[in-house]
């Protein structure tokens, strides 16, 4: 289990920057968090941290966005299943595409398609302490 602390938002390109140096080969990545934890806000980091030059959004409305990283070429997945009401509306968007791709998905509310994260994916808790700093913590897979 790794740490990140971000105390301010003045470090949130430093976090990510340290998130993607840990991310070693995995690619499904589940965050966890209450509302308003941050979790929108650090990935739109990640993503840019990964070279993605588009304006990055919340999918809340579209479930995924998709971004190419300018520096890789590489896709990158991001997924917001907030407004899903049952396991069907995941099946229906062909998720296994998505998930099983090698590319990067980064996954908001991954506790309502929990059954269906495929083995290996980092989960990843942002908390948000009582001076607002977030503590990201980072469980490996394989431990």
């Amino acid at each position: 289990m790794k740490q990140i602390t971000i105390q301010s938002t003045e470090q949130l390109q430093e976090a990510a920057r340290q998130f993607v140096e840990l991310m070693d080969d995995h690619t499904v990545f589940a965050f966890y968090g209450k509302m308003g934890a941050g979790k929108t806000t650090f990935i739109k980091a990640l993503c840019e941290e990964l070279g993605v030059s588009d304006v990055i959004t919340s999918p809340t409305f579209a479930i995924v966005n998709e971004y190419r990283s300018d520096l890789a070429g590489e896709l990158i997945y991001h997924f917001d299943f907030y407004r899903i009401k049952k396991l069907e509306e995941v099946y229906d968007m062909g998720y296994e595409d998505y998930f099983y791709s090698g590319a990067l998905c980064f996954i908001e509310w991954p506790e309502l398609v929990e059954e269906l994260l495929p083995e290996g994916t980092v989960k990843v808790t942002i908390e948000v302490a009582d001076d607002e700093s977030r503590k990201i913590t980072i469980e490996d897979p394989e431990v």
